[in-house]
């Protein structure tokens, strides 16, 4: 795990070339290593977009109607979880909780946390990214 985690931090994501030589490192195989990579979804697979958009879906969010919010983020940018929007410019990702409960829905953009997120604030959050 320190492993992956290391060159995660250092290129963004996990290169398929790089499973074959951890595994050899470690004398595991690269399915075990793969197995690893695709369990934990904070590893990617793919280079990360120019920000990273966390959607909360714990419980205390989902009950504030994160739902429709993540549905409307889905549309709005043409993508789903793990993926990256075409230009490149926003990954999205699911998260199990922010830590802003009483302030749900929550979504965070890079390190910036935002709280009381609905479709519309989303609309004007990403307008306000893309300045």
């Amino acid at each position: 795990m320190p492993i992956l985690h290391g060159i995660q931090d250092d290129l963004g994501y996990v290169p398929a070339d790089s499973v074959a030589l951890i595994a050899e490192a470690l004398n595991l195989s690269r399915a075990e290593v793969h197995g690893v990579i695709s369990f934990y979804h904070y590893f990617r697979v793919t280079p990360p977009g120019q920000h990273t958009l966390h959607v909360c879906r714990a419980e205390s969010c989902q009950s504030m109607g994160s739902e429709s919010l993540e549905a409307h983020i889905k549309q709005r940018l043409g993508v789903d979880y793990h993926e990256t929007t075409a230009d490149g410019r926003l990954s999205l990702e699911p998260v199990y909780c922010l830590g802003n409960c009483a302030c749900s829905p929550a979504i965070m953009i890079d390190k910036a946390v935002y709280g009381r997120v609905s479709p519309e604030r989303f609309d004007d959050i990403l307008e306000q990214l893309e300045v």
